[in-house]
This record gives structure tokens, sequence and C-alpha cells, in this order.
């Protein structure tokens, strides 16, 4: 057994590593880090439960999202307006949610509560888009093959791309806005909006 003296952490020297990797290893299919269940094991089963988790949670995700980018980057896929766009908005809100885990949320009867209803949204969202692929007319790629992002326009009002033959637009105000909000809750939950 190993203590880490910040956390008052005492557990095996090998099951953060075990635990990080295979939470990587099946998170990463989906193209996520895994941070966002990595805090409920810290907090629960290792008993890392002071406002320091967050930050430590978030270090996890800094580290592991190169890879994901690079990965999306060599197949074409990394659209890089929204990128800066969203990062340009989420980091606003990550020193926000930073100062609300701290000064709010720094008892975990309070903070376990909101990890819970990041949670439990996370969880419908996914069920949604499961049923969602389930139905008729939901378009699968099923060839296994990549298709790559074109960027078609990015300004102040709007970014708009081509994907598989499909052209889709978003408000570039209403994505600061929202990856302010996301930034908000993830620098609150300890994810850095991932």
């Amino acid at each position: 057994m190993v203590e880490f003296p910040f956390s008052g952490v005492e557990t095996w020297w090998w099951l953060p590593l075990v635990f990080g990797f295979a939470i990587s290893t099946l998170s990463s299919v989906g193209g996520l880090s895994g941070a966002f269940l990595l805090l409920p094991f810290q907090m629960s089963f290792l008993g890392f439960t002071s406002p320091a988790v967050s930050p430590t949670n978030l270090t996890y995700n800094i580290f592991s999202i190169p890879s994901g980018v690079y990965r999306y980057w060599r197949e074409k896929r990394m659209l890089w307006p929204l990128a800066w766009a969203t990062t340009l908005g989420t980091l606003p809100g990550i020193f926000i949610g930073a100062f609300i885990r701290v000064k709010y949320l720094p008892d975990p009867g309070t903070f376990k509560p909101f990890v819970g209803l990041v949670l439990l949204y996370i969880a419908v969202r996914l069920v949604q888009d499961i049923l969602r692929r389930r139905s008729p007319d939901a378009r699968v790629n099923r060839g296994g093959a990549t298709s790559a992002i074109k960027p078609l326009e990015f300004n102040a009002r709007r970014i708009a791309f081509e994907f598989e033959n499909s052209t889709y637009t978003a408000s570039t105000p209403g994505i600061l806005l929202l990856s302010f909000i996301v930034g908000i809750i993830g620098g609150t939950y300890g994810i850095g909006g991932g």
C-alpha cells in the first residue's frame, strides 16, 4: 500500500494506473478522455473528496486530450474553427467553475449531488442517442471508413462545414455561449468542459 500524502489516499500503487488505463481505453472509442468517470472513482472508491480532486481530474483530462486531437487531425475530422470557438468560450467558464467548486461546493455532501446530476445528464443523452440511432431513418456509417470534414465558413456570425455529404451550420455566438456554460459546469466538475 502506498499513501499519497496530498490527498490522504492510501491504496495499492498500481490501482489508480490500472483504473486510469481501463477508463481511457474504453472511453477513447467514443472520442472521450474518460475524466468524467475518473472523478466518481476517486471520490467514492479512493476516498479523495477534497476540492483538490477536481484539478487532479482536470490534469488527467489535459494529458489524455492530445492523442484524441491527433487522431481526429490525422483522419481529417478535426474542425479547427469549431475547436477554437469552443475553446474560446470554455476557458473563462472553467475559471468560474473552479471558483464555484472551491467557494460553494467544497464539502463532498454538496459536491456529490452535483456530480450525480452531471452523470445523470450524460446518461440521459447517451440513451437518447442510442434510441435515435435505432430509428429506421438514422444514418449509420457501417463501412468503417471515415469521412473528412470540410470547413465552409467561419466568422463572427456562423460556422459552416460539410461532413458525409451534408452541410451543417451553427451560430458562432451560440457556440460561444453554450461553451461558456459547459465550461462552468466542467470547471466545477473537474473535466474542463469535456
